[in-house]
């Protein structure tokens, strides 16, 4: 057994959100309104429906449903549909990234092992072919909304390119190697 649990789970979601918290602190207010292509998500709707993310897993593991057949979709996704159309301000915006992030992180805090491992039946479709099984862990469920905003966030620091921002984690990464490479020469001289 891996020693790997509900604490694990959030303190891994809280750096991926902090991460993305800090790209919204450093995309200006006025390119909140940037698109990267046609028929895309704004830079604000984009961080808006990171901030949603983790809604529908919370709704299916607080909610403990056993089989995603159970769940009302429709209902759910309007729900979801109508918070992300709400207008909000650059500040407003991070505001709701730093509370919906604590929410579902203080949510898998409490999490015991003995729910992660429980099994959730897929709907048909929702597995792919090669699936050895028809039900995925609620851990597993529970990991997608950090796989989901990293790949939003992926696509934002790309549009931080795109406006000319050079993205947090690049810069730490290249002060690092900066740093490196100074203490080697630094060692090969002294």
């Amino acid at each position: 057994m891996i020693d790997y649990g509900g604490k694990e789970l959030a303190a891994s979601f809280r750096t991926v959100r902090n991460n993305t918290i800090q790209v919204a602190e450093e995309i200006p207010d006025t390119k909140y309104s940037f698109k990267a292509a046609p028929d895309t998500r704004s830079v604000g709707q984009m961080l808006v429906h990171i901030a949603m993310g983790p809604m529908f897993q919370m709704h299916v593991h607080q909610n403990r449903f056993d089989d995603l057949t159970k769940v009302n979709f429709p209902e759910l996704m309007g729900k979801v549909a109508a918070e992300e159309a709400k207008p909000r301000s650059k500040a407003e915006i991070i505001a709701f990234l730093r509370a919906e992030g604590e929410k579902f992180a203080s949510y898998l805090e409490s999490l015991p092992d003995s729910f992660l491992a429980e099994r959730v039946t897929m709907p048909p479709g929702a597995q792919p072919p090669e699936a050895l099984s028809a039900t995925r862990s609620r851990f597993e469920m529970l990991l997608s909304p950090k796989e989901h905003e990293m790949h939003h966030r992926g696509q934002l620091m790309l549009v931080e390119r795109i406006i000319g921002l050079v993205p947090h984690l690049t810069r730490q990464f290249q002060e690092r190697m900066a740093a490196q490479a100074q203490a080697r020469e630094a060692q090969a001289r002294g």
